[in-house]
């Protein structure tokens, strides 16, 4: 069983690559494993050049055909659920993290997922804080503790092939109807709750982003539902509407 056959629009999302080698590596993986649609954001290489080509061999389509943003929040905002790939130890404690079997075992239970996309970051430092934030899970590929981090497709193959394995092992449990908020939703209703929070004088400027993150992700570990983050942001709307009329 196959990715693509199992996924609709699986996306394979590199985070500002600067090695060309790695691209053409990370291309020629969406073919092996039938990934719908490679994306870089900002890449720092030329993911074009002879080298890439070289290393894709039957996965160049997915070198002429991948999309190009400039930041991550748009390369992911039309998908249904996110996963990000970390190999930090150094990440903030309040960051969650699943094993990458456990992970792909819980996004295996679900009947269909229309957009999925795994993220996984730059060579050197990996995805910042604020970026992991935007997926709705993070996982980790065991590795030792004195050289955690991968070569970037490395990573990428390992995952892939975790995928595609925890496909064949989930294939006949009962699976549970979609509905999680998407991380778009996610994002825009932080982005009112923190601006109604600092306009009552519960955040303050300097420390709100800090203060949201750990909120946000509380619900990230909560897996909630579309209809809970309607409720929230129902919510969020009626309390502003009450604090501009009051005025009035």
């Amino acid at each position: 069983m196959i990715l693509g056959k199992i996924f609709s629009n699986l996306k394979v999302i590199l985070v500002e690559p600067n090695g060309p080698l790695n691209v053409g590596s990370v291309a020629r993986l969406c073919s092996n494993f039938e990934v719908d649609e490679l994306r870089i954001v900002s890449p720092k290489c030329d993911i074009f050049s002879l080298e890439a080509k070289k290393m894709a061999l039957k996965g160049h389509k997915f070198l002429e055909n991948c999309k190009i943003f400039d930041n991550l929040q748009k390369a992911i905002f039309d998908c249904d659920v996110v996963l990000a790939s970390c190999g930090r130890i150094d990440v903030n404690k309040n960051s969650f993290f699943g094993s990458s079997e456990d992970i792909f075992d819980w996004t295996l239970s679900f009947k269909k997922i229309n957009n999925l996309a795994i993220i996984f970051g730059r060579e050197d430092r990996g995805l910042t804080n604020s970026e992991l934030l935007l997926a709705n899970k993070t996982f980790n590929i065991p590795t030792s503790q004195n050289n955690p981090s991968l070569n970037l497709s490395h990573a990428v193959s390992i995952a892939l092939y975790e995928l595609n394995k925890s496909s064949k092992r989930n294939i006949d449990q009962e699976l549970k109807v979609f509905n999680l908020a998407s991380p778009k939703q996610i994002h825009d209703s932080f982005l009112e709750i923190e601006e109604l929070l600092l306009k009552v004088g519960y955040l303050l400027k300097h420390t709100s982003k800090a203060k949201i993150s750990k909120f946000k992700n509380y619900f990230l570990r909560a897996n909630t539902s579309m209809h809970e983050i309607n409720v929230l942001r129902g919510i969020v709307h009626q309390i502003n509407w009450f604090l501009n009329n009051s005025k009035k």
